[in-house]
């Protein structure tokens, strides 16, 4: 069973999350937070796998509440998934630097949702499609930590090189493993070498090094 917990100013955004959560027979909603300081508290008193946050909340926002998420140990078995409008090109910036494990739209299908659930859960990032061009557009020249273009991408295998560029299309591992007929834990092993080699921090740096790069999965 995979905890989620949903951090959202909304109240109608809240119920529209429980309801589809609570559809879902392998997730369970432990608690829901209106502001920053409630989300704090949430996360601490229940240790969700997953947190579904909002960027734009009373207190800290939802970024503060990343950074320390992700800058705490103790809350290092949380993943976040951001639910976010883009409406700040520097929000997705900064959640890019600062760890979360998804970005999902709220306009988003709620399959999507879901889907970004399970993969943070499972240790992915999922990084839709639509999202995937987004982040791209933003932090394609922007992103600290570049230079994968040159001789640190010849680094990789061409086995690499393939699931890297399959990462760019915003598949999950377990999805790129039924694409290529392999095991999702081999994809995730391809995975982490790539990341090792290119030193990237996260997959969504990965995703921005492979299309830097030019990389594109092979024709069907």
């Amino acid at each position: 069973m995979i905890r989620v917990a949903l951090a959202d100013d909304q109240a109608l955004v809240r119920m529209g999350l429980r309801v589809l959560l609570e559809r879902e027979p392998d997730l369970t909603l432990v608690g829901e937070a209106a502001d920053g300081h409630e989300t704090l508290a949430l996360v601490r008193r229940t240790a969700p796998d997953v947190l579904l946050l909002d960027i734009r909340m009373p207190g800290p926002d939802g970024l503060a509440v990343l950074r320390q998420i992700t800058g705490d140990p103790g809350l290092a078995s949380t993943r976040v998934v951001i639910v976010t409008t883009f409406e700040t090109d520097e929000y997705v910036l900064a959640a890019v630097r600062d760890g979360a494990s998804g970005f999902v739209l709220k306009d988003a299908e709620p399959a999507d949702l879901v889907r970004a659930v399970r993969a943070a859960a499972a240790g992915d990032a999922l990084l839709s499609p639509s999202v995937t061009r987004r982040l791209v557009e933003l932090v394609g020249r922007r992103l600290p930590g570049g230079g994968a273009d040159g001789p640190a991408m010849d680094t990789l295998t061409g086995r690499e090189r393939e699931i890297v560029a399959w990462v760019a299309t915003g598949r999950s591992n377990d999805e790129i493993a039924a694409e290529l007929f392999i095991s999702p834990a081999t994809v995730r092993t391809h995975v982490g070498r790539a990341m090792l080699k290119l030193n990237a921090r996260d997959r969504a740096q990965l995703v921005v090094f492979a299309v830097r790069a030019g990389l594109t999965i092979p024709p069907a």
